[in-house]
């Protein structure tokens, strides 16, 4: 007589099989998993001298395929249930006898030895997604009867006595039949079911076997033909749960290119692992190249995810802060908390702190690459440094402790890259800025006029090249309680006394020929004075406090930009320079003519900091008429 479910209702039950479980392959994850329980159960049972010694290396599971039936088995020849077990843990959904068992073996010792995986009791209806039938035939340890459950879904089930030989559990499913959106037939071919135990159970402890087809030549013939051959389809250790010593470079790397699909080795191996109250095991890897989509939106950043060596997740992006995204690996840990599909993860302290614990060694990793092997770590920086430099950007500097030691920018020191650590240890005594320079490239940033002063003055200068060097400055503000100036903004505190005097003297002197040029140019330029920060060009300009000419450049670029949003200029002259001299003779002599010279000059300043001229038509012409002032002089 067929028994009901003992659920609240059969809505439970449709839920469990139609609503939990995001993909229906899964099924076979879960049918592994409760086999590899069983194998566990049995051995734990043996160690406490319950059931007679068990050989863990006979323990297996076998997965048999039979096209014609329709049918899919998996056997194992593990712990077994009696009718009474049977209807406890299949015929009530949610109850779960892994989890009663765990709570049990959490009490006794040796219990590292074994990993009971499934905890929820519905793992095994996750079949009824796949089978219009399932019957489970068990033998319990001990004991001489076997019981056969079987069951066609919501209905309800059946128990009775059965015939095994061996103690252990099959659990044989009835495939659906196909239909239009729906291919069951796929989980009865060879190729699929390698394909689905390498994914998800590739690292159970237990040998997963299966007869498979494989091409033979007969013998004094140039037939082909196929023979049976029972294969082993898991790897079952992990590569990393074995000890370091053990594991070669090669076998990193095979590993890395298998797992990860590249076609070059790794830069780098972080084999990581932390045991207590918190437990995990993570093999990272930094590419020795950019994948080509890593700046795209379809690039997912995150670690494979692996519970007691079961794979739960491909991309769990909770693990690795965009900063590393970079980062490809894999994380093992028995303490996470996972959902009742054990397809996502719960956000909690676990996942947090084992994410915390990943930063903290990525970055262990880099700087002790950046301080012992410079030459590898300018490599990295080659392909990543720009994503270092975004994850600094981002949150407003929320990163700033994690990656400002990270950072690398070319300087003025032998024009190589520098770390802001290495700068500053280099720093004059009495010397309170970080001083840099942006450009297009660093030929560009060592050709703006203020810098050729300022490191003839023995500053060393950072030169900064791509658009997002300078808001990476502007969130740090200071390092070790430097504060970064640029060469180019705002009041430049480096002259001498004398050369303050000079240029105060100087300017009381051109009073009038400045005031002139600042009239011209009207409300292009917020003032027009002589220079301190000059020293064989005649002219340049300078940003007032606040907006940078960089910053400018870089929103002007932006979708919706404000074409008003400008940086404050300000005209600054040599008055050293022969130029300065020839414009206060004109000045005297033809004041007239200051308007041309004075439009040309800030127009030479906006060419050499980078900037479109407002009317380059105008300008060609006044350059064409200084030209023709030039041939009448003469």
């Amino acid at each position: 007589m067929s028994k009901p479910f003992k659920a609240e209702s059969r809505r439970l039950l449709d839920l469990m099989i139609h609503s939990i479980y995001t993909h229906k392959e899964i099924f076979l994850r879960e049918l592994i998993s409760n086999a590899s329980d069983a194998l566990d159960k049995l051995y734990f049972m043996s160690l406490n001298d319950e059931v007679k010694e068990v050989d863990r290396t006979g323990l297996s599971i076998r997965i048999l395929v039979d096209k014609e039936a329709r049918t899919l088995s998996i056997v194992d020849n593990g712990v077994g249930m009696t009718s009474e077990e049977m209807e406890d843990n299949l015929g009530t959904i949610a109850k779960s006898g892994s989890f009663d068992f765990k709570q049990m073996m959490d009490q006794a010792q040796k219990k590292d030895e074994v990993d009971i995986i499934g905890q929820f009791g519905v793992g095994f209806y996750s079949a009824f997604m796949v089978a219009k039938k399932v019957e489970v035939v068990s033998r319990k340890a001990n004991t001489d009867v076997a019981f056969k459950f079987v069951s066609e879904g919501e209905e309800g089930y059946d128990i009775e006595e059965a015939q095994r030989d061996t103690v252990g559990t099959s659990v044989i499913l009835t495939l659906n039949d196909d239909t239009e959106d729906e291919d069951y037939s796929q989980y009865l071919d060879d190729f699929k079911i390698q394909e689905l135990v390498k994914k998800y159970s590739d690292y159970i402890r237990y040998p997963i076997l299966m007869d498979v087809e494989e091409e033979e030549k007969k013998e004094d013939s140039e037939e082909v033909g196929t023979k049976l051959v029972e294969k082993t389809l898991n790897s079952r250790i992990p590569l990393w749960k074995r000890s370091k010593s053990d594991i070669t470079k090669e076998d990193y790397n095979e590993f890395y290119k298998d797992k990860f699909e590249d076609y070059q080795d790794p830069q780098r191996v972080i084999h990581t692992n932390l045991e207590g109250s918190l437990s995990f095991d993570a093999m990272m890897f930094i590419p020795s190249h950019v994948p080509f989509n890593f700046y795209s939106a379809d690039y997912e950043k995150g670690l494979q995810l692996y519970s007691r060596g079961v794979f739960i997740l491909d991309k769990a992006k909770e693990l690795i802060p965009d900063a590393f995204r970079f980062v490809k690996g894999l994380v093992d840990s028995p303490d996470l908390s996972l959902n009742i599909s054990r397809e996502m993860l719960q956000h909690d302290r676990q996942l947090k702190a084992i994410a915390s614990r990943l930063e903290k060694k990525i970055k262990s990793e880099l700087l002790g690459m950046l301080k012992t092997e410079r030459e590898e770590y300018e490599k990295f920086w080659k392909n990543f440094g720009l994503q270092i430099k975004y994850g600094m950007y981002q949150n407003y500097g929320a990163n700033r402790e994690l990656l400002e030691d990270l950072l690398l920018f070319v300087s003025s020191h032998d024009n190589k890259l520098v770390s802001l650590e290495e700068y500053v240890a280099r720093m004059k005594e009495d010397q309170k800025e970080i001083y840099f320079v942006s450009g297009e490239t660093v030929e560009k940033c060592a050709a703006v006029p203020q810098s050729e002063w300022v490191r003839e003055k023995g500053f060393e200068i950072l030169y900064l090249t791509e658009d997002v060097d300078e808001f990476v400055l502007q969130i740090l503000h200071t390092y070790k309680e430097k504060t970064f100036k640029s060469i180019n903004q705002g009041e430049l505190d480096i002259a001498s006394t004398e050369e303050k005097e000079e240029i105060q003297k100087k300017s009381e002197e051109s009073k009038d020929v400045l005031t002139k040029i600042k009239e011209v140019l009207g409300a292009s330029v917020q003032d027009v004075r002589l220079s301190t920060r000059l020293k064989t060009h005649p002219v340049c300009l300078v940003s007032a406090d606040g907006l940078s000419f960089e910053m400018e450049k870089v929103l002007s670029q932006m979708p919706d930009a404000n074409p008003n949003l400008k940086a404050g200029r300000i005209l600054e002259i040599n008055a050293g320079h022969p130029l300065f001299e020839a414009i206060k003779e004109i000045h005297r002599h033809d004041p007239e003519k200051i308007d041309n010279y004075a439009k040309v000059l800030y127009n030479q300043a906006l060419l050499i900091e980078g900037l479109p001229i407002d009317n380059p038509l105008e300008f060609s012409i006044q350059v064409s008429n200084l030209m023709i002032d030039a041939s009448r002089f003469h």
